[in-house]
């Protein structure tokens, strides 16, 4: 809404157009006395006033001009034509003049010298010492400050193009890494993060900052899988920690829950899997439901089987069989597919390594067959090669226990076929544990399968072959 300029209605003297009041300051106070003595020109000439003046400073040019008078807050509000509420917030720094006609109107109630000011003062045409051209250049300064400072807030090395670019390569990673040798994917997927953490130094918008957070989270989640397939779960847990600290950066409670299950997952293979139950009963409560959940359950009712503890294996497969049941919630993990995923045929594996590991074989039997149908019966980018041969792991194991010598070899034979490249870490650990029970077999046939498990080899962290 636009002021008019007016007069008080007690004494008469203009008002600034900024002071909404019916009076001005002086008559507010003491209904009609005195006014203040207009400022000589020696204040004008004050060294500090003269620099206040320079940089349109009101606020210190208030506090100079007041400290050689002697006047009071009022006293400069009834000169300045404006209340004494705007000259406090004007000395404090709670308030500034930044617009130029604004500053010239109180400059002008004030009396101040043109000379002095530097700017095109209100009249037909310039006053004597006022430079036209003086003025140009207050603006032009003004309006490179103001540029200067919208760089610094507009600016910004992403944007969808490039976000929705490294999210396809990331799903590209997830999806192949399933059933696709784990080189050269490990070092395309470092490619990818080191590119994210890049970005991340300069500067972005708030959104496009927690999105490039959650995209560098993902990665790191990748890493840690690849990582933990490699046999190094020193360097697995550290990549878990980078994506948590991430997840916290992006604020992304769906990234939070997948790092918390892959870090259960992580700690289940190694000494410590009783550290498992924890991280996975922390993902839980986290998780959204769908795939995730599910995903988080299973995990720890296989980490409870390992460690022992049979009664909380047996709650966590009952919380993962509510959570089947549940309508799933949006997740974004999940969209990048892949190995990010918890399939029906994943879930099934899952359960039949619990049963195997609880000792009740019929039920590992069954849930791996339905697994390994349930992968033969999907897509290609759907099988994941290190969960069959896993899978088939765990039935040669219950095949033994039955007295099915033929259908345990059978099985074997399907490890022993996979190719060398595709042999994950975790297979040498299972197959390991394999020759020692047929080691320790009184059918001297299945004491002779023993040696073939015993020589099994797998892909280590260098990228080499390794006989167990």
């Amino acid at each position: 809404m636009e002021i008019i300029e007016h007069q008080c209605s007690k004494c008469g003297r203009n008002l600034n157009r900024y002071n909404e009041a019916d009076v001005c300051a002086a008559c507010e106070k003491t209904s009609g006395a005195s006014l203040p003595a207009p400022i000589p020109e020696h204040v004008w000439a004050n060294e500090d006033v003269r620099a206040a003046l320079g940089t349109l400073d009101l606020g210190a040019l208030s506090r100079s001009v007041r400290q050689l008078m002697s006047l009071s807050q009022e006293d400069f509000a009834v000169l300045a034509g404006v209340g004494q509420a705007f000259v406090s917030q004007l000395e404090s720094g709670a308030r500034r003049v930044v617009n130029i006609k604004k500053a010239v109107d109180i400059l002008e109630s004030l009396g101040a010298p043109p000379g002095l000011v530097g700017l095109p003062m209100r009249g037909s045409g310039p006053r004597a010492g006022v430079s036209q051209e003086s003025g140009h250049m207050l603006a032009a300064k003004a309006a490179r400050d103001s540029l200067a400072f919208s760089e610094t807030l507009t600016p910004s090395n992403v944007d969808d193009q490039t976000l929705d670019s490294l999210s396809f390569e990331l799903s590209r990673i997830a999806t192949t890494y399933v059933h696709a040798p784990l080189f050269p994917l490990f070092t395309d997927l470092v490619q990818v993060r080191d590119r994210i953490f890049e970005l991340l130094k300069g500067r972005q918008r708030p959104r496009e900052t927690r999105e490039l957070f959650m995209l560098a989270g993902t990665s790191c989640l990748l890493l840690a899988h690849a990582t933990q397939n490699l046999g190094d779960t020193r360097s697995a847990m550290a990549q878990v920690d980078t994506a948590w600290a991430c997840a916290e950066q992006a604020e992304h409670t769906g990234l939070r829950a997948w790092t918390r299950g892959t870090g259960a997952l992580i700690a289940e293979w190694s000494p410590q899997n009783r550290m498992a139950i924890k991280l996975a009963e922390h993902g839980f409560t986290l998780a959204p439901a769908g795939e995730c959940r599910i995903r988080i359950a299973a995990i720890e009712a296989r980490a409870a089987a390992r460690a022992g503890n049979r009664e909380r294996a047996r709650e966590a497969i009952a919380r993962m069989n509510r959570a089947r049941d549940e309508d799933p919630e949006p997740d974004a993990i999940t969209q990048f597919g892949g190995l990010l995923t918890f399939p029906i045929a994943k879930q099934e594996y899952y359960l039949g390594g619990v049963y195997a590991l609880l000792g009740d074989y019929s039920l590992a039997e069954k849930h791996h067959a339905n697994a390994l149908q349930e992968y033969a019966a999907g897509v290609p980018e759907d099988r994941s090669y290190g969960d069959e041969a896993l899978a088939h792991i765990d039935i040669v194991t219950a095949k033994l226990a039955c007295d099915d010598t033929d259908g345990a070899a059978r099985h074997l034979q399907h490890i022993l076929k996979l190719p060398p490249k595709l042999r994950i870490r975790q297979l040498g650990t299972a197959m390991t544990r394999l020759a020692g029970t047929l080691a320790a077999s009184k059918d001297a046939d299945v004491r002779g399968l023993a040696d073939l498990a015993r020589d099994y080899q797998v892909i280590n962290s260098e990228n080499a072959l390794t006989s167990l």
